[in-house]
């Protein structure tokens, strides 16, 4: 039986949930929009996206910034999404997860090969600094998924789905990283997307364990909650940042064309996200 409640159903892959300006933003791949829904389930087009709207988060300054195959796009001022990085000279392969720092450096991954059905390669991680210089800063990652930056802005933590564990890095001063070491073996699970909280826990999500778990550094597992639909991304919000939403799919049918099986899911939860109160 869920533990989580609907707040908006009828959608197709839902990905990428983030906070914004009281609502939910998020990316709907069968659709190539960006929504936004507030939580008493009003629903808006935010953008639509010329290809896949992988991932997507907010500069320092707000304007938000999604993936869209080998490119970053950033939203101009008329609402439309404008070229923002090219990053097709690192890989042919499209880019999925992003999260930018205080900073304003944006940290974006690849699994770097034709996923599903395509030979398993490891993944990349690269960034785009605030002056458009895009570079490689880790390889090897075992299918990179959800990144999220730790409260206190020094660590990035990256969900490497196919070796069932979380991976943290030291950011440094010039948006390199360091100290590559394993911050939560998972037993098993498949971590897609995550989000940190106040306490510096992570909330993961997961498409074939259909639950979103919370656990600490080292692994210890804190709380779990479980659906009936496979979970792909989670995010703290609402008013008191206690909320979890999730954006969850019926798993493989989420990938047929025309499949409406998506929804955004949400519980309330002890621990607020990372920034309240506010």
């Amino acid at each position: 039986m869920s533990q989580f409640m609907t707040l908006v159903a009828d959608l197709a892959l839902v990905e990428s949930p983030r906070w914004h300006d009281d609502r939910l933003v998020f990316s709907d791949w069968g659709a190539r929009q960006v929504l936004s829904v507030t939580p008493d389930g009003q629903r808006d087009v935010v953008a639509d996206v010329p290809a896949m709207p992988f991932c997507l988060d907010r500069l320092p300054d707000g304007r938000l910034v999604v993936t869209a195959g080998q490119q970053l796009l950033v939203r101009a001022a008329d609402g439309r999404l404008a070229p923002y990085a090219d990053l097709s000279q690192l890989s042919d392969k499209a880019w999925n997860d992003i999260v930018i720092d205080r900073h304003g450096n944006a940290y974006v991954n690849n699994v770097n090969f034709d996923f599903p059905g395509g030979e398993f390669r490891p993944g990349l991680l690269a960034v785009v600094t605030p002056n458009g210089e895009a570079r490689l800063v880790a390889d090897g990652l075992v299918f990179p998924n959800g990144m999220a930056i730790s409260p206190d802005g020094s660590t990035l933590v990256v969900a490497e789905s196919y070796a069932s564990r979380l991976t943290a890095f030291d950011i440094q001063a010039d948006a390199t990283l360091s100290n590559q070491r394993t911050w939560a073996a998972l037993e098993q699970a498949a971590p897609d997307g995550i989000c940190f909280d106040a306490e510096g826990a992570v909330w993961f999500a997961e498409v074939p364990g259909q639950r979103c778990v919370r656990v600490a550094e080292g692994g210890e597992v804190l709380q779990q909650l479980n659906s009936e639909l496979g979970c792909f991304a989670c995010m703290l919000g609402g008013p008191d940042g206690r909320t979890l939403f999730v954006t969850a799919a019926a798993w493989p049918d989420a990938m047929t064309p025309g499949s409406r099986t998506g929804r955004i899911l949400t519980a309330t939860v002890r621990v607020p996200g990372a920034g309240w109160p506010r």
